[in-house]
């Protein structure tokens, strides 16, 4: 039998040691397509779950979304925007404490992230929280924004002096507003909405000035001009607000609240006893008129309320206007001193304390001149 020698696999080291690398190659080449692919399937998964989830916001359906981005996080767990949207969807359904520990680590990873701080920031105010909310807000208005930066940031500062606004913390809500009015875009939009805020805190100077830049782009804007005939009425000059006010009746004569000030404008203009450019007789002649007026409000009021609890004051204040009626016998021709002014403090007394009937435009221009006797109406 013949014998068979076997050679050695040794004695070819490089060819086989090249083979076995090859295929190690392969083979790895293999496991991180695999792996690859199999991370991409995570992902493509993660992704349908997190629109199932904005779908699911959508529809109304708050706490079938929180579930689905939870899902989402399972296949892509270090996703910034799913962790995101997973938190305001918590705050959403009222699960604050588990949203806010969601956010405080997203914070941790990107302090500066606008989205992240305004998610803070609204979280605060949902808590009533003013110290936070300012925080949180302030970093969304001057932190880092992926997109459309300028319009986020005033989006942020809007929401923020709203939410200060009806925390009825005005003087952090009037500094806000000052501060975001000097560095307004020239936008119309923008401006028009800083006046309105003016004017809901009452700083109406500074809502006038605001209405005032619109109309030099845009005379004939209606909303620039009720805001300034607003703020002119509510200053206490009649003759301004009549202007702003007869131009936009003139273009909207179905504004009952424009006809409304409008009114009680010119009437108080007529009818104004402290004017420097008229006789002695003519503001004697106005104290009168005036006077009667008042005295027959109080009449009609005390008419309508009689027997009413409310109305007990009402006859005290009867008595004064018929003592007062024998003094205006005394006004002539000179000044009586101090006359005038106290008629006008009796009109106004009766004006005030018969605010419990509904007024008129006549009996709301007396009240006002009475209020505002002497200044440049």
């Amino acid at each position: 039998m013949p014998q068979v020698t076997l050679k050695p696999i040794t004695s070819r080291p490089p060819a086989v040691i090249a083979s076995l690398a090859v295929l190690a190659i392969f083979g790895f080449i293999g496991v991180t397509k695999l792996v690859n692919r199999f991370g991409e399937q995570q992902k493509a998964l993660a992704r349908h779950l997190y629109q199932r989830a904005l779908e699911d916001q959508k529809d109304g359906k708050p706490d079938l979304a929180v579930e689905h981005f939870r899902d989402a996080l399972v296949y892509s767990p270090d996703n910034f925007e799913y962790r995101l949207q997973l938190a305001r969807a918590l705050r959403d359904t009222g699960r604050t404490e588990e949203a806010e520990a969601y956010l405080v680590s997203l914070w941790e990873r990107a302090p500066q992230d606008g989205a992240v701080n305004l998610a803070l920031g609204r979280l605060a105010a949902r808590q009533n929280s003013i110290d936070k909310a300012l925080q949180y807000y302030h970093n969304a208005i001057y932190g880092v924004w992926s997109s459309d930066a300028d319009d986020r940031r005033l989006q942020a500062w809007f929401e923020l002096i709203e939410f200060l606004l009806k925390e009825n913390a005005r003087p952090q809500a009037e500094a806000e507003l000052i501060t975001l009015s000097a560095e307004l875009p020239p936008r119309t939009d923008l401006r028009l909405r800083v006046a309105d805020l003016f004017a809901t805190t009452q700083l109406y100077e500074r809502a006038l000035a605001e209405y005032s830049q619109v109309l030099k782009v845009d005379d004939r804007n209606e909303r620039a001009l009720a805001g300034a005939g607003e703020a002119e009425f509510k200053l206490g000059h009649f003759r301004d607000a009549e202007r702003y006010l007869g131009e936009l009746s003139a273009a909207n004569s179905q504004d009952s609240q424009v006809a409304r000030m409008l009114e009680v404008s010119r009437e108080v203009l007529a009818r104004d006893p402290f004017r420097g450019y008229i006789s002695i007789e003519e503001r004697n002649q106005r104290l009168r008129g005036i006077f009667e007026d008042a005295g027959k409000r109080l009449e009609s009021c005390m008419a309508s309320e009689n027997g009413k609890p409310q109305a007990a004051g009402l006859s005290a204040l009867e008595t004064q206007w018929n003592d007062m009626k024998r003094e205006l016998v005394r006004l002539r021709s000179s000044r009586e001193a101090g006359l005038p002014n106290r008629v006008m403090d009796l009109v106004l007394k009766i004006e005030q304390q018969t605010q419990i009937c509904p007024p008129s435009a006549t009996d709301e221009a007396l009240m006002l001149l009475a209020q505002n006797r002497g200044s440049e109406l």
